[in-house]
C-alpha cells in the first residue's frame, strides 16, 4: 500500500480511562475482528491484565479502513497506562506519527495524562484529544475540554465518544486519517527497521517486532542488527492482526514482525536498527533512552534447585520488557538469585507474578531499595542500590539518595490530608494550583525510598481513590541516613539490612525486632533479634526456648540431684546456640515489606 495511504498511531490515557475499550470498538468498526470472535479488552491477552483490569503490555495490531475514498491502512498501538510502565509508552511512541489522547469525561485530567500527553509532544506527535464515556451521569465533557486546554495547551478540535456503547468511532477514525501525518519513508531505500519489542517463542525462537521506517524488509534476505552487529538470515515476515500473518515483505512506513530463527536472546536489543547486510542504511535510528531502574530489589528461588529456571524466565521477561535490570547476587542467608532493578513497585509485583504463573518458579522477594550515593573518608563515590554492599559505619562520610518531582491531582476537599500525607513523607512542599474550582495540583520534591513501598495505597484511600500521582527525576540529595543491619542469633541478615533516616531509627528498628519476634518459630535454644546501626544495638528482642522438662523423672530425693540435671541442660542450650542455625520463613522477608506502614 502506497504509504500516504498509511496511519500509525497510538493510544495514551491515565490507567482506567478506557484505553482498551476504545481499540476494541476501533477493531470491531474497521472488521478486523469477527463479532462471534469479539471479547471485552481483546488485546490484553495475557491472563494477569485481564485479572487485573490493567494494560502491561504495549500491543501492536494492524487493521484496514474502507472510506469512500479507499481503503488505508492503521497500525495502532495500544499502551499501559500505569506510571510504572512509561517506557512501554515511550517506546510504542517512537514506532508513531499520531496519538489518540484519552480523558475520562468523568474524571478529567489525571497526573498520567499529562505525563502521557508530554511524551507524545516531545517525540513530535500530532495529539488527538478524545473525551470518553460521555455516557455517565457524572459526565463533564466542557469542563474537560478547559482542562486539556489549560493543563495540557490542546485548543481542540476535540471528539467527545463513549468506547463502551461505540458512540463517535468513525468521527474518530476520520480524524485519525486527517490529523494523522503518513510516514515519509521510500521504499526503495536502504532497509531501516527499529525494533520496538520482542517476544520469544520456544518452537520459532525470537519473533521481532518491527517499524519499517524506509526500505523494505523480504524472507530469505540477510539483514544486520546494527547494535549487536549480529548478521541473520530472515525467515519470515508479516503483519500482527491479534495473530501472526505471513507476508511477501514489509514496506516503509508499516508495522510487523520479522523471524530470524534466533534462539540466542542477548542478539536482540530494543531500540536496535535492522538494515540489509550488503546495502546498510546511513542514517540508523537513534534507538530509546537508556531507561535507568528506580527500585531494586533481590529475586531467588525458594528451592535451589530451581536457580536455572528462575535465569531462564528473567532472562525471557528482559527481552520482552527492557526497562527489566537483572544481576546475579549471592545471599548469606538465601543463597543465590538476581538483583533486579524496576521502575516501580507495581513492575516488581508483575515481574514477580508472571515467573511465578509463567514459568511455575516459587520465589522469595527481599524488601525493595532505591540506589543511594555514598562517599567514603578516602574521597571515593559509590551507587550502591543494597544497603549490603556499604562500607563499615565509620568509613561512609555522607549518603546521598535519589528524589523525585511527585505531581498529584487531588479534589479540593482532600488537599489537606493529602499535604500531611506528603509532609510525613519528608515532603518538600513545591507549588499548588487549581486546574478548575474542585481540582487541585499539587507538586512535591520527595525522597524516592518514601513512595516506593506503600505512598500510592495511602493517597488513594485517603482521597477515596480520586487522587491520581505521577513522578520524575529530580537527581539527589544528600540526606540524615543511617544504615540498620539486624542480627539473629548475633549472625548479621544482609537481606534485612536497609537504610533509614536519623530521625525515625529507632522506632523502626523497634517496630522490625518486635515483628520477626512473633514469625521466626522458637528453637531448642533462645534467640536475640538485635538492631544495630554502626557498634551500636539501638533495639533487641529475644525469642524463648522450647524447654524440655528434664526433672519430670525426679519425684524427690536430694535437691543437688535436680540441679545437676538444669546445669546438665544449660550447657546443652549453650553449646546449642553457639552452633545452632535459626531458619528464617518467608514470612519474615514479606514482613519487613510491610514495615513501613507499620512504623506510621
Amino acid at each position: 500500500m502506497e504509504t500516504s495511504r498509511i496511519r500509525n498511531f497510538s493510544i495514551i490515557a491515565h490507567i482506567d480511562h478506557g484505553k482498551s475499550t476504545l481499540a476494541d470498538r476501533l477493531l470491531e468498526a474497521t472488521g478486523t475482528v469477527q463479532v462471534r470472535e469479539m471479547r471485552e479488552q481483546i488485546l490484553d491477552g495475557m491472563e494477569l491484565e485481564r485479572e487485573r483490569g490493567i494494560t502491561i503490555k504495549a500491543k501492536a495490531v494492524r487493521m484496514l479502513w474502507k472510506t469512500a475514498k479507499g481503503e488505508y491502512l492503521l497500525n495502532l498501538i495500544d499502551t499501559p497506562g500505569h506510571v510504572d510502565f512509561t517506557y512501554e509508552v515511550s517506546r510504542a511512541l517512537a514506532a508513531c506519527e499520531g496519538a489518540l489522547l484519552l480523558v475520562d469525561a468523568s474524571q478529567g485530567v489525571e497526573a498520567q495524562t499529562l505525563a502521557n500527553a508530554m511524551l507524545a509532544q516531545e517525540a513530535g506527535l500530532t495529539l488527538i484529544p478524545v473525551i470518553n464515556k460521555i455516557d455517565l451521569p457524572s459526565a463533564d465533557p466542557e469542563g474537560v475540554k478547559k482542562q486539556l486546554r489549560e493543563a495540557v495547551g490542546l485548543e481542540g478540535p476535540y471528539f467527545p465518544a463513549s468506547a463502551k456503547e461505540g458512540k463517535g468511532v468513525p468521527e474518530i477514525l476520520q480524524a485519525i486519517l486527517d490529523h494523522v501525518p503518513a510516514p515519509l519513508g521510500r521504499p526503495e531505500a536502504p532497509l531501516s527497521a527499529l525494533v520496538f519489542d520482542s517476544v520469544f517463542d520456544p518452537y520459532r525462537g525470537v519473533i521481532v517486532y518491527v517499524r519499517i521506517l524506509e526500505g523494505e524488509l523480504r524472507p530469505d534476505s540477510q539483514v544486520l542488527f546494527m547494535a549487536t552487529g549480529a548478521v541473520q538470515a530472515v525467515e519470515e515476515v508479516g503483519h500482527l492482526r491479534l495473530k501472526y500473518v505471513k507476508a511477501e515483505r514489509n514496506s516503509a512506513g508499516e508495522v510487523g514482525y520479522v523471524v530470524c530463527g534466533i534462539k540466542d536472546i542477548h542478539q536482540v536489543k530494543v531500540g536496535d536498527t535492522i538494515t540489509e547486510q550488503f546495502r546498510p542504511t546511513q542514517n540508523p535510528h537513534p534507538g530509546y533512552r537508556e531507561m535507568k531502574p528506580f527500585v531494586f530489589a533481590g529475586l531467588y528461588p525458594l528451592a535451589q534447585a530451581d536457580y536455572e529456571n528462575l535465569k531462564k524466565a528473567i532472562e525471557k521477561l528482559h527481552l520482552e520488557d527492557a526497562a527489566f535490570f537483572h544481576q546475579p547476587e549471592t545471599s548469606v542467608a538465601l543463597g543465590f538469585g538476581f538483583r533486579c532493578g524496576f521502575l516501580g513497585l507495581l513492575h516488581l509485583d508483575i515481574i514477580k507474578e508472571r515467573i511465578q504463573r509463567e514459568f511455575n518458579v516459587d520465589i522469595l522477594v527481599t524488601a525493595p531499595t532505591v540506589v543511594y550515593r555514598v562517599t567514603s573518608q578516602k574521597g571515593e563515590t559509590m551507587e550502591l542500590d543494597s544497603p549490603a554492599k556499604f562500607p563499615p559505619h565509620g568509613e561512609i562520610v555522607q549518603i546521598d539518595e535519589p528524589y523525585v518531582l511527585a505531581t498529584m491531582v487531588v479534589p479540593s476537599d482532600f488537599v489537606g490530608p493529602v499535604m500531611q500525607l506528603c509532609q510525613d513523607r519528608r515532603g518538600k512542599f513545591l507549588d499548588m494550583r487549581y486546574m478548575t474550582p474542585t481540582r487541585v495540583v499539587l507538586k512535591y520534591e520527595m525522597p524516592l525510598a518514601e513512595i516506593i513501598i506503600d505512598f500510592y495505597d495511602q493517597l488513594k484511600s485517603i482521597s477515596k481513590g480520586y487522587a491520581s500521582f505521577d513522578y520524575e527525576h529530580a537527581g539527589y540529595r544528600t540526606g540524615n541516613l543511617l544504615r540498620m543491619d539486624i542480627l539473629i542469633n548475633n549472625e548479621e541478615v544482609d537481606a534485612f539490612s536497609f537504610v533509614v533516616p536519623e530521625e525515625t531509627a529507632y522506632h523502626r528498628g523497634r517496630a522490625i525486632v518486635e515483628r520477626l519476634r512473633e514469625i521466626i518459630p522458637r528453637q531448642m535454644f533462645e534467640i536475640p533479634i538485635q538492631a544495630r546501626i554502626g557498634g551500636r544495638i539501638i533495639a533487641r528482642e529475644s525469642i524463648r526456648s522450647l524447654r524440655k522438662d528434664v526433672l519430670a523423672k525426679c519425684y524427690g530425693g536430694d535437691i543437688s540431684r535436680k540441679r545437676k540435671l538444669l546445669e546438665k541442660q544449660k550447657e546443652g542450650k549453650k553449646r546449642m546456640r553457639q552452633f545452632g542455625a535459626v531458619e528464617i520463613p518467608q514470612e519474615a522477608f514479606l514482613a519487613v515489606l510491610k514495615m513501613e506502614e507499620t512504623t506510621k
